[in-house]
């Protein structure tokens, strides 16, 4: 998001400043011209004058600018709370300056870090933007070049059991195993034969020794990626077929059959579209700005290094005792 950094600093310097905050005193339907006053802070200037009725006033144009360029179309509770935090620091920033605290080297190396991470964030927004411009020739392209994804299927799935359940726990023995793997296999075939998923699920769970319920084997609306990766021939199904039996380490037996499949329109889709190939764009950009970065660990995490440091010695004596 733009300027998060900002907008956080903004709040978080007001953070003892809550109790002088001004509330709202036009009502939002009222529409103000640029050159009406947003904020009023009563007794404050930043130029001293001696004037005990010195006023700062902040307009709606001065206000918006600033609010723009923290967040753009910042929500309406947001910009009063940046509005009461603009006029806390406000009054803060001015006896810092009269402290001459603006001129410390410390301020500097602050002022020196708040602008490379505000240029970070904007070029952030910028290869956002990039990355958000997106022609309906690439949307088409890549509807073209991944259409098999955009596959959705009806299935009808029977879970299997690996394990047996007797007399309330889980008999998990190799014998067990087997009797369920050649039961999956039995059921496996009957589908394929053309016998009722939902009656061979309550069969595998009452030969697994789990209480038979009314169960539901449809899946509707499945695409590829939201199958497992060693399932996914499963949308290579034609109606009416039925995969082969796929035996997972979770502890299942898994058996699918199509029940029907269509391709989704690019008009479906073009949002999805549109948003992975920002993503993808989005990331490609950023890895100029990732890794190849080496950090200190005699600096940053000294009790390793030294640890480090001690076991290269002692191998290094090692071999040399060794070598002698």
């Amino acid at each position: 998001m733009r300027s998060d950094y900002l907008v956080w600093a903004l709040l978080i310097g007001c953070a003892q400043g809550q109790a002088a905050q001004r509330t709202v005193t036009n009502p939002s339907s009222v529409e103000l011209a640029s050159g009406d006053a947003v904020i009023t802070i009563d007794g404050f200037c930043a130029e001293a004058t001696g004037d005990s009725e010195c006023k700062t006033v902040i307009t709606r144009a001065e206000f918006e600018k600033v609010a723009e360029a923290l967040q753009p179309a910042m929500p309406q509770p947001l910009r009063l709370k940046v509005a009461n935090a603009y006029a806390h620091n406000l009054r803060m920033a001015a006896a810092a300056e009269k402290r001459g605290l603006d001129k410390t080297s410390a301020f500097e190396e602050e002022m020196r870090f708040a602008r490379m991470q505000l240029l970070a964030q904007d070029l952030t927004r910028a290869l956002q933007e990039d990355a958000n411009n997106i022609s309906q020739a690439d949307l088409e392209d890549y509807y073209k070049k991944n259409q098999a994804s955009f596959e959705e299927a009806t299935l009808a799935r029977i879970f299997v059991p690996r394990a047996k359940q007797t007399a309330g726990t889980r008999e998990n023995s190799e014998d067990a195993e087997e009797e369920m793997t050649k039961i999956a296999a039995e059921l496996r075939a009957r589908a394929a034969s053309g016998e009722d998923p939902n009656k061979l699920q309550q069969e595998a769970y009452a030969r697994a020794g789990f209480e038979a319920t009314t169960v539901d084997t449809k899946m509707e609306k499945v695409r590829r990626a939201g199958l497992p990766p060693q399932h996914e021939t499963v949308m290579d199904l034609k109606a009416g077929e039925v995969s082969q039996m796929f035996s997972d380490p979770s502890g299942a037996h898994f058996i699918y059959k199509m029940i029907g499949r269509e391709t989704l329109t690019p008009e479906d889709v073009k949002d999805e579209i549109r948003s992975a190939i920002s993503k993808q764009r989005y990331q490609e950009s950023m890895k100029a700005f990732e890794g190849n970065v080496v950090f200190s660990d005699a600096y940053f995490n000294p009790q390793e290094a030294t640890a480090t440091t001690q076991t290269r010695r002692r191998q290094k004596e090692k071999k040399a005792v060794e070598r002698d």
